[in-house]
């Protein structure tokens, strides 16, 4: 028994040995400086001058991404439908990315239908079209002070005439700065 803990004794105190650490802890560690400076000719004073202008250019993102969504700006729906097709999910997440790199950018979303149906049912289904790509672009990001959804319902056709292709061409959603 007294042999059993002798041994525990004296490898409780290698481990301890083993722990052991010339780390100060109460002394801050070094810290190196690596700011925008470039040594002079004369170093050994520690004198440093600022680096000279770099020629690296800043990049305005929003003024890109308005450039690739410049034609993009109708997202199209199926027929009595406001779920937005998986073909505009690429176009909904560019306008989500350009209207986070510039948060006081606004998009009105202006919904809507073809001339099938009645007044107040086309306005709603107006809206919720327009609310559908709203809530697209807020899940990506976006904030919600910056999309507002409207509906003209079928009082603003973009194409006369009472064909499936007509039809077709009326069921969307506009996006527009505001």
């Amino acid at each position: 028994m007294k042999l059993t803990r002798y041994a525990l004794t004296l490898v409780a105190a290698a481990a301890l040995a083993g722990c052991g650490s010339t780390v100060k802890l109460d002394e801050p560690a070094p810290v190196k400086d690596i700011s925008t400076t470039a040594p002079t000719g004369n170093t050994s004073q520690g004198k440093t001058e600022p680096l000279a202008d770099s020629r690296v250019s800043t990049v305005d993102l929003f003024s890109e991404l308005s450039q690739q969504v410049k034609d993009k700006r109708v997202i199209y729906f199926d027929f009595d439908s406001d779920v937005v097709k998986e073909e505009y999910r690429g176009l909904v997440d560019l306008h989500a990315r350009r209207l986070k790199a510039k948060p006081q950018a606004a998009l009105m979303l202006e919904g809507h239908t073809d001339e099938r149906g009645g007044r107040e049912y086309n306005l709603a289904l107006g809206q919720r079209r327009a609310e559908s790509v709203a809530k697209s672009l807020t899940l990506l990001g976006t904030a919600a002070n910056q999309v507002e959804a409207v509906s003209f319902g079928k009082e603003r056709p973009a194409v006369q005439g009472s064909t499936e292709e007509a039809w077709a061409k009326n069921r969307r959603v506009e996006l527009k700065d505001k």
